[in-house]
């Protein structure tokens, strides 16, 4: 193990640590809220050490939302136009449900960014995400179009999954208490509530 490499390790290691830190007081206190200082104390790291690998509050917002939007594209990036439509589509709504169960605090700072406006990821959105998102939408009226899926707005769809799968990380508490304390995992209903759903709607006739 030679000395650069240890320094990478180390370096990487960092980085995540900072990111974690970040992600935990940027959920807390949303981009204007939050400062360096607080990130590099929840870091355990000085804050000239913070500094070292990001220069600014912006560097490591900017860092989270990049990692988090391949994580949001993923998915979409799966759907696979030689699957079966059905099964594709609810994989896509499985794969965000999970998302939202094991990653809450990224869809908030996410849907904070975007309520916000976008200002620092606006670029992908219209980059990255739209093509994407354009791509799969044809595949999904191709399958409409051959009447393996009952006809549909393809961008819609997409819209309606995201905002039905996302609402419970982003409304968690509100979901929650409407729910009561008796349900510990309101997702097992709304997996199964969603499938049922999308399965009675997207099903050909």
């Amino acid at each position: 193990m030679n000395k650069a490499q240890a320094t990478t390790r180390i370096q990487k290691r960092n980085v995540a640590i900072i990111a974690e830190a970040a992600l935990e007081v940027f959920s807390s206190h949303g981009f204007r809220g939050a400062t360096v200082d607080q990130i590099a104390k929840e870091a355990g790291l000085s804050k000239p050490n913070l500094l070292y690998y990001f220069p600014s509050k912006e560097a490591i917002h900017g860092h989270l939302l990049a990692t988090l939007m391949d994580t949001w594209l993923d998915p979409l990036r799966d759907l696979d136009p030689e699957g079966e439509p059905l099964d594709e589509v609810l994989a896509y709504v499985h794969r965000k449900i999970e998302i939202s169960r094991s990653q809450p605090r990224e869809s908030r700072l996410f849907a904070n960014e975007i309520l916000q406006g976008a200002p620092r990821i606006l670029p992908m959105l219209k980059g990255e995400l739209k093509v994407l998102v354009d791509e799969k939408a044809e595949v999904i009226r191709g399958w409409m179009a051959a009447g393996r899926l009952a006809p549909a707005d393809p961008h819609h769809l997409i819209f309606s999954i995201w905002s039905l799968t996302q609402h419970y990380a982003d409304f968690d508490v509100q979901v929650r208490a409407v729910l009561g304390p008796g349900v510990a995992d309101p997702l097992i209903d709304a997996e199964s509530y969603l499938v049922t759903l999308f399965t009675r709607m997207l099903s050909p006739g």
